[in-house]
C-alpha cells in the first residue's frame, strides 16, 4: 500500500488550521500544520512534502515570500495559496511564483480536497519515467500511443484505461504485477469498486489477446496477474 501523502500547511487563522488539519488528516493525509511563515519554512527544510498550503496574509513573513524561500529551496514541490483577498494584482503575483492554484476563502472542502487530488496525481505522473509504447505480444504489436493492438496486418482499436492496464502488463511480461499496486497507479487510489473495474478491464484483455494461443492473462490468487508469453521455440 502506498504511503499517504505529506502535506504542509501553513496558515495563521487557529480555527481555520486546526479544521483544515482535521479533514484532510480524514482524507488520508499525513499533516503538518504551522501558525507563522518562519515556523513553516523551518518545517519545510527538515523534512519531505508532497504539497504545500500556503495562507497570503500572515504576521511578518507573508505567503508569497514564503512561497519565494520555498522554490529556491526546492523548485519541485508544487505549493497553492489560500487567501481571503481578491484583488487580480494577488492572483497573478501568486501564478508568476508557480503557484499551482489560488483558492480564495471562503472555499468549499471538496473542491479543495479535487484540486489537492489533482495536483498530487500530476506531480506523481512527473515522477514516474514514461513507460515504453510499443510491444511486440507473439502475433500481436501493441501500440499504446495509438491505443491499437495489430494482428495479421489489422489494427483493432482498444480504450484509454484498456491501453493503461495492457502497458502495465507488459512492462511485467512474465511476472507478477501485484493488483492493488496496478489500482493504484491506474486510478490515483484504491478500493473495492476500483479494484472490480480494474478487473473488468483485465476481462476485455483476456479476450481480445486470445486469438494467440501463447499469450495468457494468468489470475493469481489474491496477489495479482501475469502476462505469459511463450515465445522463441517454445512458442506453438
Amino acid at each position: 500500500m502506498s504511503k499517504p501523502a505529506n502535506l504542509l500547511v501553513v496558515e495563521d487563522d487557529l480555527n481555520l488550521g486546526f479544521l483544515l488539519m482535521e479533514f484532510l488528516e480524514g482524507a488520508g493525509y499525513q499533516v503538518k500544520w504551522c501558525r507563522d511563515a518562519l515556523s513553516g519554512l523551518e518545517q519545510f527544510k527538515k523534512q519531505y512534502f508532497n504539497l504545500c498550503l500556503l495562507d497570503v496574509m500572515m504576521p511578518g513573513m507573508d505567503g508569497f515570500s514564503l512561497a519565494k524561500h520555498i522554490y529556491q529551496s526546492d523548485q519541485h514541490t508544487p505549493f497553492l495559496f489560500l487567501t481571503a483577498r481578491l484583488l487580480k494584482e494577488d492572483r497573478m503575483k501568486g501564478y508568476q511564483l508557480g503557484a499551482e492554484d489560488y483558492i480564495t476563502k471562503p472555499f468549499d472542502e471538496e473542491e479543495l480536497l479535487c484540486k489537492i487530488k489533482v495536483i498530487l496525481r500530476r506531480q506523481k505522473m512527473q515522477q514516474v519515467p514514461s513507460l515504453p509504447t510499443h510491444f511486440q505480444l507473439g502475433q500481436f504489436f501493441f501500440d499504446a500511443q495509438r491505443q491499437e493492438l495489430v494482428r495479421d496486418g489489422q489494427p483493432q482499436r482498444i480504450t484509454e484505461k484498456e491501453t493503461e492496464v495492457l502497458q502495465l502488463l507488459c512492462q511485467h511480461k512474465n511476472q507478477i504485477l501485484r493488483r492493488e499496486e496496478a489500482v493504484q497507479l491506474i486510478y490515483g487510489k484504491s478500493d473495492y469498486f476500483l479494484g472490480r473495474s480494474f478487473d473488468v478491464y483485465i476481462c476485455r484483455l483476456r479476450k481480445l489477446l486470445m486469438p494467440d494461443p501463447n499469450i495468457s492473462i494468468e489470475n493469481v490468487f489474491k496477489v495479482g496477474f501475469i502476462l505469459n508469453v511463450v515465445e522463441g521455440e517454445e512458442a506453438a
